[in-house]
Order: structure tokens, then C-alpha cells, then sequence
């Protein structure tokens, strides 16, 4: 079973869940905050920072590492090897040929 789209799957949903929670924390500067609201709610304003923080903090780690994954599991896909590798591994029919040396200076014309 390949694991790649799986991975793929759960890299894109943390991504989505990255975003989402970020646009949840309230801005310092007060312009694009979407929870930056005051009011009664459910947590006070500094439980919900701890929360948000933390929560984005697990979420960017789960996104860095799934990144690597798939990294990992592309070069491994398409042989592992550079483009600027496979340059030295051009085949000796394909290379041009060597210079061949210069010919002896012929005899002079006859008048």
C-alpha cells in the first residue's frame, strides 16, 4: 500500500487547520484578528492565547515533519539522485569528442 497519498492527505487538512488557527488568534495591532473579540466567553483572553499558541505551535511541527516525509518519499520516488548529478552521468556517445590536434604546416607551393 503506498503511504504517500495518505500522508498527502493529512499534510493538506494541516495545512487548512494551520491557517484556520491562525486567523482565530488576535492580532497585537487589532486590524485582521478574527477572535480578538472582548466579552464573556467560555475562556478568558489569556487561557485562549495559551491555547491558540500551543495549538499552532503542535500544528506547525506536524506540518514541518510531514513536509520532510513527503520530501523524503519523492526523492525516493524519482531515484534519489539531482538533476545536476545526472549531468556527470552523461553517456561517452553523447560527449563531444576531443579536439584533434593540429595538422603539420604543409610544404610550400610551387610557382
Amino acid at each position: 500500500m503506498d503511504v504517500f497519498p495518505i500522508i498527502l492527505v493529512i499534510h493538506l487538512i494541516l495545512a487548512i487547520a494551520l491557517v484556520g488557527v491562525i486567523l482565530l488568534q488576535r492580532s497585537e495591532g487589532g486590524a485582521l484578528g478574527i477572535g480578538g473579540g472582548s466579552g464573556g466567553g467560555l475562556m478568558t483572553g489569556r487561557a485562549a492565547g495559551n491555547l491558540l499558541t500551543r495549538t499552532t505551535a503542535i500544528l506547525a511541527t506536524s506540518f514541518f515533519v510531514t513536509s520532510l516525509v513527503l520530501a523524503l518519499l519523492a526523492n525516493s520516488r524519482t531515484g534519489g539522485s539531482s538533476p545536476f548529478e545526472k549531468l556527470n552521468d552523461v553517456p561517452a556517445a553523447a560527449a563531444p569528442a576531443a579536439p584533434a590536434e593540429p595538422a603539420a604546416p604543409s610544404a610550400p607551393l610551387a610557382r
